[in-house]
């Protein structure tokens, strides 16, 4: 017997390995890993069960993983959407075009974001151990998140964020959403990550950090009270104990990729 092998079908394979990859790295670590497993397991009994001729089992299973495919968007809506966000998170990055640069060619593509204001804040946050979550907004709306908390609308300065943050001020529990020069809002609440392989000392201020990187492009600044260690996070990597020197070099670089 001899087989044809494709171009096409090359392609087909590669395709199809980088999505099975890109799923596992979304879902890696997190209790949707166990499910995707079961998941795969039972697809594979189900493929050695139709070779064997078991009718009977094979008829069940069948139904079983056809009413599976509506449950696998149940059970993994967060993880889908995780993936389609990163598709165009990836495209908007690295596209030249864009519709907003055909129809709106004057447009300042500078994110406007006041850095050196962040950086500021956060030395003297680091230095007196105050606790700070601070969420800078690219592409993604963050509006929902604002709504939660109370809506500021207020110039960015290190003063400002300073005092949000202070342990004995009503606005210090939650986070400090950034949009462009403006500090949209602050005492937000944000969703936590799923990540079940994190270290111990991470609090909730680390875990929202991550859960709200996963579920949107923005970047995130988390100043740990215990400890007094910044932290910057990303699409669900979190660089902890960093120099103001590194996390500038992140954000400038960060905020760069939406121009």
């Amino acid at each position: 017997m001899f087989f044809t092998i494709r171009i096409l079908d090359i392609i087909d394979i590669l395709l199809a390995a980088i999505l099975i990859y890109q799923v596992y790295k979304l879902i890696r670590g997190t209790v949707a890993i166990n499910i995707f497993i079961g998941i795969f397991a039972l697809y594979v009994l189900w493929i050695a069960v139709k070779a064997l001729n078991m009718e009977l089992l094979s008829t069940i299973l069948g139904q079983v993983l056809g009413v599976g495919v509506l449950a696998l968007f149940i059970v993994f809506q967060q993880e889908i959407r995780k993936f389609l966000l990163y598709i165009g998170t990836q495209y908007r990055s690295r596209s030249n075009v864009s519709f907003r640069s055909i129809f709106f060619r004057s447009v300042d593509k500078s994110s406007g974001v006041n850095i050196d204001a962040i950086l500021k804040a956060s030395r003297n946050m680091s230095d007196s151990k105050t606790g700070a979550l601070i969420v800078i907004q690219r592409t993604t709306s963050l509006e929902s998140y604002e709504e939660l908390g109370d809506i500021l609308d207020a110039n960015t300065n290190s003063r400002l964020l300073e005092n949000i943050f202070f342990k004995n001020t009503p606005l210090h529990d939650g986070a400090v959403i950034i949009v462009r020069s403006r500090i949209r809002a602050a005492r937000c609440v944000l969703p936590s990550t799923d990540n079940l392989n994190l270290p111990a000392h991470y609090g909730m201020r680390h875990r929202a950090a991550l859960g709200i990187s996963e579920n949107s492009d923005a970047v995130v600044v988390v100043v740990s009270e215990e400890t007094g260690d910044i932290s910057f996070v990303e699409a669900g990597h979190i660089r902890s104990g960093i120099t103001i020197a590194e996390m500038q070099n992140m954000l400038e670089n960060a905020l760069n990729k939406q121009r």
